[in-house]
């Protein structure tokens, strides 16, 4: 039973990088974590949508830049199609937009590559116990740039947040607790968690309490 347990906390993982060399490296070195299983890596969005679907991975990590496709699009088809899947951004990208425009996608993580090899392996820790991760200093621009958002300009929160994030503020707002809405939509708690810390980020709320509020204010026709 013990050994059960291991197992079902392994993490499975899925890299798209169209460099190879990274490809290997990355994989080689999420390989050699010991709670870390990697399932396979792809060079372009449609052979990795394709896997994913046919072995949904726990987290997909993804660059965004690709010779043949786009890895937005994918992170947005993966929203779609495969929305447990939580996605890592691993990117030479470091403009904040970049970043806003991976999370207004979908991604709960987001990693330059110019940073330590050991940031990634945390991201996706940190994104598979239900925490949105980026570095420090771009997390509270982030944070900065949205909080007031709603309140300053009106921008109505289905607007901003995806299909399934939208069911989840919709179902806060109606005083669910994130153990019924687990239960509701079929997900895990921590998907759930994932994608309260999704909204918190795309409305700029602080903490959950101000969430909660803002969800009940929605439903009742008063946000």
């Amino acid at each position: 039973m013990e050994t059960n347990e291991r197992v079902s906390e392994r993490t499975k993982i899925f890299v798209v990088d169209d460099h190879p060399m990274v490809r290997e490296l990355l994989t080689d070195y999420l390989k050699a974590q010991p709670d870390f299983d990697v399932l396979g890596t792809a060079e372009a969005p449609g052979p990795a949508l394709a896997a994913m679907e046919a072995s949904p991975p726990d987290v997909a990590v993804v660059d965004l830049t690709l010779k043949k496709g786009s890895g937005l699009d994918l992170i947005k088809d993966l929203q779609r199609r495969l929305p447990e899947v939580l996605v890592v951004v691993l990117s030479m990208h470091e403009e904040l937009t970049d970043m806003e425009r991976a999370f207004r996608a979908g991604a709960v993580g987001y990693v330059m590559k110019r940073e330590s090899t050991g940031q990634i392996v945390d991201a996706i820790r940190q994104v598979r116990a239900g925490r949105i991760y980026a570095n420090p200093d771009s997390m509270v621009q982030l944070t900065t740039r949205y909080l007031g958002r709603p309140a300053d300009t009106g921008a109505n929160p289905s607007e901003l947040l995806s299909d399934r994030e939208m069911e989840v503020f919709r179902l806060l707002g109606a005083g669910r607790s994130t153990k019924d809405i687990s239960a509701s939509l079929g997900v895990g708690l921590k998907t759930v968690q994932t994608y309260c810390g999704r909204i918190k980020l795309k409305l700029g709320f602080k903490d959950g309490a101000e969430l909660s509020r803002a969800a009940y204010r929605f439903q009742e026709n008063r946000y």
